[in-house]
């Protein structure tokens, strides 16, 4: 009896420790998904320079990454329950990291990064011929040559980015559905919220990591090691400046396999957590037996599938929430991919800097209120009806706040012949090509090219030969132009490489705006944990991990692909210029009108959250009359309930069996 006791507690702390490992295992699973994912966001916009490929192209690559996910999220989240979780987990993680390889290969396979400029990289400078020169001949005009654009079209290599992102995808498919139903079917009721706050902790902590890790490439010349960066005339501020993209993709892809080796030591089940005498655990060995026969002797796994295809979609609770999740995501998709563009047009900021500022205010508050989440479920044994209403009302609090973003606001860089006119008066912004004036049409400038100087008069322009400047000085981003005739000043007229600073006025409306994006990112992540109990109990334990797999499904297909593409082709839609290629092609936008990016960024995710939470509140109408089959009278009972539930439907064609078993439930319970 002795040995008996000992091996069944032996047996307890080896199953407790294994479920510890895959909660530490998932974690740094979904560290390592959210890291690659979100250094491919905060890349976008160095892939849209690096390629010369406009904004809604690159939403398509970025929502690659789904449609690589829902080709097989449905029918993971089903068969993978019946498969051994831990090694689809790990195989996923493999699969990732060669979609993130695929990602970084075009560097490899492409030639150097070439700016489109009027000044001399080289650093001769014996000719001015990027300068104002009357009736002379500019050799910098893009070329209508086919075969320049035949060479320049190596951008085709995007495709290897959408690919892998794609494969990345794929690989991403078992992590989330089969990570989250291990933990909800092997943890405690009360400790299941508390450990999906740890996995959703990692969440953020991955971006986190991410978003340092491309803040510091970004601010790292794409072709580093192979030029002399000390001629060039870009710094990272300019709309022209590609990052070392591919480098990170590269870490990305190591950490990813390293993540995939735990998962392959792990069980494919153990018992309940919580079990605490024999009894339980001799039951629990015995119904892991008996459902193991009931499966044998089924026609196949796919027996139960529409049925509970069916049953989740006359879950009018569960409909309603995918329904919120769905535009939900459509907007908060559209922030998070595009606040880097949107701070740096909006804010003058860098991409390196946008991405590290990102990171800094907005993700600590998300893996806080995360952590709190799940805590306050455990703590107060927060009931589904009651995590329903948390969820809503700090969603709502949260959004109301979002509108004060609208007041932070800065004007469009002054830009002569763009945004302003010569003379420094704001002009219609599409008025149509006012790039010439008296003062630069003798200049036989190109009126294309985008190589913009900052005036002594803080008005930019964009070349030097457009502000009428007749001499130079230094090299590379040092150089200076003297005698510009564009430029009205009391003095010396005189400008540098790049676009004038919005001043600091505008970096106040920076910090105002990022704080209330940390106050209002706490509050959302707060609600979340709750909201997302609300899923997972408004569901049968049996249809649990299709549940999640349908819902993710159905998010990935209605907002993560369409959204991006939508929105990037809106953004496109307020670019005021387009660069040029050398055959004289449109390239990638230099410069947006930052009001109307604002109205779009700040307007659309606005109007469609306010449209979720009208299936928001018929949810909570509904669970005041209904109650949902995880929703439990007290924590001692949950179990049992759920093992009669389960039963019932497992064990119809084994009727005796079934009512010994339930027999034995109810004395348990008793």
């Amino acid at each position: 009896m002795a040995e008996i006791e000992k091996r069944i507690e032996t047996h307890r702390i080896r199953c407790l420790s294994k479920l510890k490992m895959f909660l530490l295992a998932i974690t740094c699973a979904f560290v390592s998904k959210t890291l690659s994912g979100s250094y491919m966001n905060s890349m976008l916009t160095q892939i849209e320079r690096q390629f010369n490929i406009p904004t809604s192209l690159v939403g398509f690559i970025n929502g690659s990454f789904e449609i690589g996910n829902l080709l097989l999220i449905i029918f993971v989240s089903y068969f993978g329950t019946k498969l051994h979780r831990p090694i689809l987990i790990g195989v996923g993680c493999v699969v990732m990291g060669l979609g993130c390889f695929l990602q970084s290969l075009p560097h490899f396979l492409m030639d150097r990064y070439e700016y489109e400029s009027t000044v001399s990289v080289s650093g001769n400078l014996s000719s001015n011929s990027f300068l104002c020169m009357e009736n002379g001949t500019q050799i910098f005009r893009p070329t209508e040559d086919p075969s320049d654009c035949v060479k320049e079209v190596k951008s085709l290599m995007w495709v290897y980015v959408l690919v892998g992102n794609i494969i990345r995808g794929i690989g991403e498919t078992p992590i989330m559905p089969l990570g989250i139903s291990y933990i909800e079917d092997f943890a405690k009721s009360e400790n299941s919220p508390l450990y999906i706050g740890f996995v959703e902790t990692g969440a953020i902590i991955g971006p986190l990591i991410g978003l340092l890790l491309a803040s510091f490439y970004a601010n790292v010349y794409v072709d580093t090691g192979s030029v002399n960066t000390d001629d060039l005339t870009i710094t990272p501020t300019d709309t022209r400046w590609v990052g070392a993209w591919w480098f990170g993709f590269l870490i990305c892809a190591g950490v990813n396999v390293l993540t995939a080796v735990p998962f392959f030591f792990l069980p494919k089940t153990l018992p309940k957590e919580g079990l605490k005498n024999n009894e339980d655990i001799i039951k629990n060995e015995k119904e892991e037996k008996q459902s193991k026969k009931v499966k044998k002797e089924k026609d196949g796994i796919t027996k139960d599938f529409l049925p509970f295809m069916k049953s989740l979609l006359c879950n009018p609770i569960y409909m309603l929430f995918i329904l919120i999740s769905i535009v939900q995501f459509n907007a908060f998709v559209n922030m998070f991919t595009f606040m880097p563009k949107y701070l740096e047009q909006q804010y003058g900021k860098s991409s390196s800097d946008a991405i590290f500022l990102i990171g800094i205010y907005n993700l600590p508050p998300i893996c806080i209120g995360y952590i709190a989440g799940g805590l306050i479920m455990k703590k107060f044994k927060i009931t589904v009806k009651q995590a329903a209403h948390i969820g809503c009302w700090l969603s709502l609090i949260e959004y109301l706040l979002h509108f004060l973003c609208f007041l932070m606001i800065c004007d469009n860089s002054s830009v002569a012949g763009i945004t302003t006119t010569y003379k420094g008066m704001q002009q219609d912004l599409y008025v149509g090509n006012t790039i010439l004036a008296d003062c630069n049409r003798d200049c036989n400038c190109p009126t294309k090219t985008w190589d913009p100087v900052c005036g002594n008069n803080g008005v930019s322009y964009m070349s030097a030969c457009l502000a009428g400047c007749e001499t130079s000085v230094g090299a590379g981003i040092n150089m200076v132009f003297q005698n510009c005739s564009c430029i009205q000043t009391s003095g010396n007229s005189s400008a540098v490489l790049g676009l004038c600073d919005k001043g600091h006025d505008c970096s106040m409306m920076l910090q105002y705006f990022l704080i209330l994006s940390a106050v209002g990112s706490f509050i959302y992540s707060l609600s979340a944990i709750p909201g997302y109990m609300v899923l997972l109990r408004c569901i049968k334990p049996e249809e649990k991990s299709l549940g999640v797999g349908l819902h993710t499904f159905c998010t990935r297909v209605f907002a993560g692909i369409p959204a991006p593409i939508y929105f990037g082709a809106l953004v496109d839609s307020t670019c005021l210029h387009w660069g040029i290629l050398k055959c004289g092609e449109s390239g990638a936008c230099r410069i947006y009108d930052s009001t109307n990016f604002r109205y779009i960024y700040l307007g659309l995710p606005s109007a469609l959250r306010g449209i979720s939470y009208i299936p928001a509140f018929l949810i909570l109408i509904i669970l005041k009359k209904r109650r949902l089959p995880g929703e439990n009278v007290s924590s001692g009972t949950v179990l049992i309930e759920a093992k009669v539930a389960g039963k019932e439907n497992e064990c119809k064609d084994m009727h005796q069996n079934s009512k010994v078993l339930n027999d034995d439930e109810l004395k348990t319970k008793l």
